[in-house]
């Protein structure tokens, strides 16, 4: 089974090697195909998840505590609301990973 191209590794396929292993998971399996396909409807808007980070690093920082991955997320779901996704379902994430990188996954060639 070939994985990768000129142009990386081919989205479907990763997902269907990972959903046949311990990766497999509904995430995996709803929000994956989500990604792949670009059909972002909402879900769990990425607005109010942003929402929900912004009180939880609110509250560890009133605690002490640092929280940088959960940091990173928020980052990149404001990036997200930049680009006019707040409304959409949080698997469309994905739009900040492709405008960091400069790619769509959904790009044929």
């Amino acid at each position: 089974m070939v994985f990768a191209s000129r142009a990386g590794a081919d989205p479907a396929k990763v997902r269907g090697a990972l959903m046949g292993g311990f990766a497999s998971s509904r995430i995996l399996e709803v929000h994956a195909e989500r990604m792949l396909n670009g059909t972002f409807n909402p879900g769990f808007r990425i607005r109010l998840h942003q929402k929900d980070l912004n009180l939880a690093l609110s509250s560890a920082k009133d605690l002490g505590l640092s929280l940088p991955n959960t940091a990173i997320a928020q980052q990149m779901f404001s990036s997200c609301v930049a680009q006019g996704a707040g409304e959409l379902d949080h698997s469309a994430l994905v739009l900040a990973i492709e405008h960091m990188a400069g790619h769509s996954m959904r790009e044929e060639g």
